[in-house]
């Protein structure tokens, strides 16, 4: 049985990537019988001059606008192996639709038009292959009919491109003069440039070394979903999914990720076959389990004694945004990979490349058609690969706002678990914010509570500490008080001092969190930019509180006089005073302690902080 290669084909627009692979279809004799003269007529009829693109780029608005719009597939074969050619678009606007074409290539060719030379989206198609690994790939400097088949040219565009590659890591196995149109060093060798002694573009293909074949890799099976029936008596939960890598048989020990549980595969199950002996590489696959465990969607069947993937929920990676808004902190985001889907936050943007020139900054979003280099992190743990493994554990996308706006290469599991030793190992130093969840029993949250003084949060606070202490969970109440007598004591009451108390307790809190405490906040904080900065400093589990009382119950209460000081003017801006007080719009927990006494809105938060530790 042959092999197989996936070859992307990648360039700016109008460089002639289509044309390049009609004619390479054509020239091979890969075409179905028929279809040269169909499209040739075709063009006839609608007085239209013909291209050998036209052969891929099938949709009618794709032959009006003169651009490949989406991913287009094609096959052939040589005597040494079959072939998939992805023709990857190369406008700006469908630079998502490239990198999807490009996520499964083996080997890349690169289209550069000879009388346009190297252009802006030359070298960012450039960068994308590199951040997805691609590391074979071969130049095609195309068109060189335009140029009077100029040697001078082509070397000229070799060796700037070249420099631009070494930057990013790409060394390309060779630059090849082509024309397209013509068919010049396409399947056969061109008598227009015998300065050439270089290979083919066909012989390029069959020169690339395909990866391993996918079937003998390591269990990769993306869990889908699981079916139970009951016509008939039939009592049979059925686990289904695709096998990405290796293989799947009857007696098979597995391990599911990220949740960590084990089972033996009983039989295998294919409608409408009755026996499957096994079940491999690419093969949509069920199967019934011998220990009944409750998995979903989103998990990876792996055999238990293969090498297995990692799980973690603080990822470091490679990512290219395309998005209509800026990838930024503060914001949530789903993230996809494999079957798995997660809630996602920016944690940290370490750089910004410009892929078109590499130049770097610093700074905590990533604009439209930027790369860059950041930490994220995950509302649940997923299973995931390094570079080397399965792509599909390896390579993600996110979606903003119910698009696909980014995506990119998983580089390091920050504190991810390691099953290649039969032992939970961390990665990254120290010791993990999972590790301190597994020893306590919970995970760390920090709950910020807000209201006017008065309102009772501090009073609310210390009763749930205690029924929290009281049921073996670790947590502590930071005061506002207390720190602004400390760490704070150096803060005075106006707008900028009220932000800066609010950043440092935040701060305090993330670190409490870190440690696995549930941290209870009883801070005023006024202003809502203030507590959604809160929010983002976090990073982890939040949980903002309002702790509602009007003005006038406030002042009634007046626990600590200094309501009385203020209206007298002996208390310069006191919230609710002279100094305004933005209310929580949408808080996820209200507590109305006008309306409840303080035991029963210490109830509703100690059960809430329950739900959430645990979730």
């Amino acid at each position: 049985m042959q092999e197989t290669m996936n070859i992307v084909t990648v360039g700016h627009v109008d460089h002639g990537k289509s044309t390049v692979i009609g004619r390479l279809l054509a020239d091979s004799h890969s075409l179905p019988e028929g279809k040269l003269d169909a499209v040739r007529e075709n063009c006839r009829r609608n007085s239209k001059p013909f291209e050998y693109a036209f052969l891929l780029d099938a949709l009618k608005n794709e032959q009006a606008q003169g651009i490949t719009i989406d991913t287009a597939r094609c096959f052939f074969h040589t005597e040494k192996r079959h072939y998939i050619i992805l023709d990857a678009p190369g406008h700006i606007e469908f630079l998502k639709n490239m990198v999807t074409g490009a996520s499964r290539a083996d080997a890349a060719l690169l289209v550069i038009d000879a009388a346009r030379g190297v252009e802006e989206n030359t070298r960012r198609h450039g960068y994308f292959l590199s951040m997805l690994g691609i590391r074979q790939v071969a130049v095609l400097v195309n068109k060189m009919d335009l140029v009077d088949y100029s040697e001078a040219v082509f070397r000229d565009i070799r060796r700037e491109y070249e420099r631009f590659l070494a930057k990013i890591d790409i060394r390309p196995q060779a630059f090849l003069p082509v024309s397209g149109f013509a068919g010049d060093n396409i399947a056969v060798h061109s008598a227009q440039m015998p300065w050439y002694r270089g290979l083919t573009v066909l012989e390029q293909l069959d020169a690339f070394t395909a990866t391993a074949p996918p079937h003998h890799l390591p269990l990769r099976m993306l869990v889908q979903g699981v079916y139970k029936f009951t016509a008939n008596e039939d009592h049979r939960r059925i686990v289904a999914g695709q096998v990405e890598t290796g293989e799947l048989a009857a007696g098979d020990a597995l391990i599911f990720l990220p949740s960590g549980k084990k089972t033996t595969v009983k039989t295998l199950e294919r409608f409408p076959q009755t026996t499957q002996q096994s079940f491999g590489a690419g093969e949509a696959a069920g199967f019934t389990m011998q220990e009944q465990i409750y998995v979903k969607r989103g998990e990876v069947a792996c055999r238990e004694n293969d090498p297995l993937p990692q799980v973690g929920v603080r990822l470091r990676c490679n990512l290219f945004w395309l998005g209509k808004r800026r990838l930024q902190t503060g914001r949530t985001y789903l993230l996809k990979c494999g079957t798995a889907k997660v809630e996602m936050n920016l944690e940290k943007v370490e750089r910004v490349v410009n892929a078109s020139d590499l130049s770097c900054f610093d700074r905590q979003y990533v604009e439209r058609n930027e790369v860059a280099e950041c930490v994220l992190s995950l509302e649940h743990p997923i299973a995931f690969e390094l570079p080397g493994g399965a792509d599909c554990l390896n390579r993600f996308v996110i979606v903003d706002d119910y698009e696909i706006s980014g995506g990119g290469i998983i580089t390091e599991g920050l504190a991810a678990y390691d099953y290649d030793t039969r032992n939970i190992r961390w990665s990254g130093s120290g010791v993990s914010a999972e590790m301190r969840e597994r020893m306590l029993g919970h995970r760390g949250l920090v709950v910020w509570m807000t209201g006017l003084s008065g309102s009772g949060k501090s009073t609310i606070a210390e009763l749930v500490e205690r029924r929290l202490i009281e049921q073996g969970i670790s947590c502590y109440v930071l005061d506002g008080d207390k720190l602004r007598r400390g760490v704070n004591a150096d803060l005075g009451f106006s707008d900028a001092d009220r932000s800066e108390n609010i950043r440092r307790t935040a701060e305090i809190a993330r670190l409490f969190q870190d440690a696995g405490l549930v941290t209870l906040v009883t801070l005023i904080s006024p202003f809502r930019s203030s507590r959604a900065e809160a929010r983002r400093i976090s990073r982890g589990p939040f949980l903002e509180v309002y702790v509602r009382a009007e003005l006038e119950t406030c002042i009634k209460r007046d626990p600590k006089q200094l309501y009385k000081k203020a209206l007298a003017g002996n208390l310069r801006s006191f919230t609710g005073i002279d100094s305004g007080y933005e209310a929580p719009e949408n808080p996820d927990l209200l507590l109305d302690t006008e309306k409840w006494s303080e035991e029963e809105c210490a109830e509703a938060l100690f059960s809430t902080i329950l739900r959430q530790i645990a979730d």
